[in-house]
Order: structure tokens, then C-alpha cells, then sequence
């Protein structure tokens, strides 16, 4: 089955450019030095879901004309992925409750967040309508395709990738287990964060994202969850191996 992924935002979780920052790459007027917060939409024949819902959600649903989703996968709870929720009510007072799929962990604190949503005995009449849906680590079927979680390691947790079909789309990656790296196998397509170029505690850095698709041997490879400290984008994509690519808002695969 075919699918689309377009990339609603490549950014890390400040965006770029940063407020109240300077950096010679916020003058950059390439469009593609603009990043919202990492997001993407994932398409295939009769389905729609986007993967991760930041503070940029609105603007990237308008940007991308949406009027339906069939749900919500999250690869984990930090703000810079999940903050935008409140916006997913534009989508449930159009077509009904919207489903959000996560791990345990994920869920309950959401739960917690977004108490206003979620508690049952509060009648705020513009909370948008959700249905919490619990995944594991193990294979599931959504819309006439299996969906395989990738458990990687974002510093010291836990969080969830995803592989539609031979397209594998992971964020704030540092490590993977060997046993995960096996579901990664005769990829097509990987998408994977690059965050910069000097070393982070809990992301991959130019070096260690070019070393992870060395070791895993996809067709082609896109980079996201990029910061302005890994440089312009086209000065870095020059650099890079012919089948390796920086993703950019906007950008349909």
C-alpha cells in the first residue's frame, strides 16, 4: 500500500527561530531555515492520521487545509509533542470524537495535563471530545494496515516510533535497542531527529544520525526535530550522502 508522509514541522522543541534569541540562521529568509515543531501527517488510501500534536498544531492543520483526521499516534508526552490537544475540539465538533493513541505512561499523564478533557464530572462546554486509545509494544491494525511501535530511547525514556509499510518515522531518538533495530529492517524510507551537531544527552547529533543509517541501510533517509544549531539547511544537505535528506515544513514524501 502506498503511503504519504508529509512533514508538518522539523523542529526541535523551541522551534526555529527561537524567541528572544539571535543566530546568523533566524536571518536566513530560505523558507526552509523555518521550523514549527516536529509533527507529521501520514496518509494511505481511506486514512488520515498525524503523528504528534504540538504547540504548532493549529497552524499546521490550517497550513495543510485539514478538515478530517482519523486520529492522533503520539510518540510520548513532552509539551513540544502533545500541547496542542486542545485544538484537536475544531476536528471533534466537525467529525466526532477524535482517537489518540499512546503507551500507559503516555495516557495518564496527559490525564493529568489536560484534567479539564478528560474528567467526566467537569462540564466545560469547549473541550474537545477524545478517545484514549492504550498500545503496546507489539503490532496493530488501524484503517486496513499494521502499524509496528519502535521503542527507542529518548535519553532515560521510553518512547514510541512508528513503521507503516517499509516507512519507519522516529523522533528524539539517542539509542536504540538491538531487538527494536530488528523492526527496522528493508526500510524504504527512514525518517529519524538529527538535532545538531555537537552531542546531546537525550537526541542523536549529526554524527550519531549518519551512524544509525549507515547500521540500518534504508533507500533514503530524512532528517527531522532539527534545531538552527546544525546550520543552514542547504549548506548541511549538500554535506550529506546522497540518499540522506533534511526534511522541512511542508515537505511531501
Amino acid at each position: 500500500m502506498k503511503i504519504k508522509l508529509t512533514f508538518l514541522g522539523t523542529g526541535n522543541s523551541q522551534g526555529v527561530p527561537v524567541i528572544g534569541e539571535e543566530h546568523p540562521v533566524f536571518d536566513s529568509t530560505n523558507p526552509k531555515d523555518k521550523r514549527c515543531r516536529t509533527s507529521a501527517l501520514v496518509a494511505w488510501e481511506g486514512a488520515t492520521f498525524v503523528i504528534d500534536c504540538g504547540p504548532d498544531f493549529r497552524t499546521q492543520m490550517l497550513t495543510a487545509k485539514l478538515k478530517h483526521i482519523d486520529g492522533v499516534l503520539l510518540t510520548h508526552e513532552h509539551a513540544d509533542h502533545t500541547h496542542g490537544i486542545d485544538d484537536l475540539r475544531s476536528f471533534s465538533n466537525i467529525n466526532g470524537s477524535v482517537p489518540l493513541y499512546g503507551q500507559e505512561r503516555v495516557l495518564k499523564e496527559l490525564e493529568r495535563r489536560f484534567e479539564y478533557i478528560f474528567d467526566k464530572n467537569k462540564k466545560y462546554p469547549g473541550k474537545p471530545s477524545i478517545t484514549l486509545n492504550l498500545i503496546k509494544n507489539d503490532p496493530f491494525e488501524l484503517k486496513g494496515i499494521k502499524i509496528i511501535p519502535i521503542m527507542v530511547n529518548h535519553g532515560m525514556l521510553k518512547i514510541f516510533g512508528y513503521r507503516f509499510e517499509n516507512v519507519a518515522y522516529l523522533t528524539d531518538v539517542k539509542t536504540i535497542d538491538k531487538i527494536e533495530k530488528e523492526k527496522l529492517k528493508n526500510l524504504d524510507t527512514l525518517v529519524v531527529n538529527c538535532l545538531r551537531i555537537t552531542e546531546h544527552h537525550a537526541h542523536l547529533n549529526l554524527e550519531e544520525a549518519l551512524q544509525l543509517v549507515e547500521e540500518l541501510n534504508p533507500k533514503r533517509t530524512y532528517f527531522t526535530h532539527i534545531s538552527h544549531l546544525l546550520g543552514f539547511h542547504d549548506e548541511v544537505e549538500k554535506a550529506l550522502p546522497e540518499n540522506v535528506f533534511l526534511a522541512y515544513d511542508g515537505l511531501t514524501i
